[in-house]
């Protein structure tokens, strides 16, 4: 096979269209107060990777610190442009709120000593198309976030 046509799991391809389309996004609980342990992480990825489904897109890679979360999501071509705000809204207020939710459940105890009313996450985030940086550069500030157990 000709070097020009290896695979590469990147990148997307289809009948009319080659890309690659991803987009980091950051996002931290209510004033940041750090409640963020490495098994509350493991769980916030899964329940992450499942709520991404019913979005269309494809997680590259999830990781965080005590007080911050990064996800690297890539997203289809059909989402346009002009749309891709909305539609990054719709996810990652579906992501923080589920995963809160599931926190509140699960780790009741360890989650209530952080919240300040009933609010676990910020409402606000971070979200920023990923084209600059290879996209094995973003994975790599993902992967060094240092978390704590």
């Amino acid at each position: 096979m000709s070097p020009r046509r290896e695979p590469n799991p990147d990148i997307r391809r289809g009948r009319t269209l080659v890309c690659t389309l991803c987009a980091h996004v950051v996002f931290t609980p209510g004033y940041r107060r750090g409640p963020f342990t490495d098994e509350i992480l493991r769980r916030c990825e899964d329940v992450m990777r499942a709520v991404r489904a019913d979005f269309e897109t494809e997680p590259v890679e999830f990781n965080g610190e005590r007080d911050h979360v990064h996800l690297l999501v890539r997203y289809p071509p059909k989402v346009s442009l002009s749309r891709l705000v909305g539609s990054l809204s719709r996810l990652v207020g579906s992501l923080k709120g589920v995963s809160a939710r599931r926190s509140r459940q699960e780790y009741p105890d360890h989650i209530g000593k952080y919240l300040w009313g009933a609010h676990f996450r910020s409402p606000s985030y971070f979200a920023a198309r990923c084209g600059g940086a290879p996209l094995s550069i973003i994975k790599e500030y993902i992967e060094s976030q240092k978390r704590s157990g």
